[in-house]
């Protein structure tokens, strides 16, 4: 029996499935000298964008809200200061289920303060703080798959 003819269809097909499913871009799995990797093809979104006339003030505009309106327009996820995601992974905001966030909006972070942990490959990988300031925007939710280079929050 040769070592392809030991390939589950049946495990490649769910593989695929749980690709699809999470939004993962790759899969991979090993069992002894068996290795399976799922890859799904993401076409890139080609965007033109025009040069803006005048400098780009940093600051949102106050707008005056509106009767009812009770939520603050969320932060662009392009601004300066945005963490991006190093790794494709599933975002964890606490330490353990019952515990306290690491961070929240309004939080105040140093160099190297741990902001939160992604897993992948059942390894818990620290996030920390490239610059010190202020958690002005959080992206992601505790649990929520994420890609490489996603936004993850802001520090202001």
């Amino acid at each position: 029996m040769s070592k392809h003819d030991s390939i589950d269809p049946e495990l490649v097909r769910e593989l695929a499935h749980l690709v699809t499913e999470t939004g993962l871009s790759e899969i991979e799995v090993e069992k002894g000298d068996l290795r399976i990797r799922v890859v799904r093809r993401i076409e890139p979104v080609t965007m033109q964008v025009a040069a803006p006339a005048a400098p780009v003030a940093l600051a949102a505009p106050v707008v005056p809200s509106m009767p009812g309106s009770l939520a603050p327009a969320e932060p662009s996820r392009t601004e300066p200061g945005t963490v991006p995601s190093p790794m494709v992974g599933t975002a964890y905001m606490r330490p353990s289920p019952e515990a306290k966030a690491f961070i929240d909006v309004g939080s105040k972070v140093e160099v190297g303060d741990k902001l939160l942990l992604i897993e992948a490959m059942k390894t818990f990988n620290e996030i920390v703080a490239p610059r010190a300031g202020t958690v002005t925007a959080i992206f992601v939710e505790d649990g929520q798959p994420v890609e490489f280079g996603e936004a993850l929050l802001v520090i202001a």
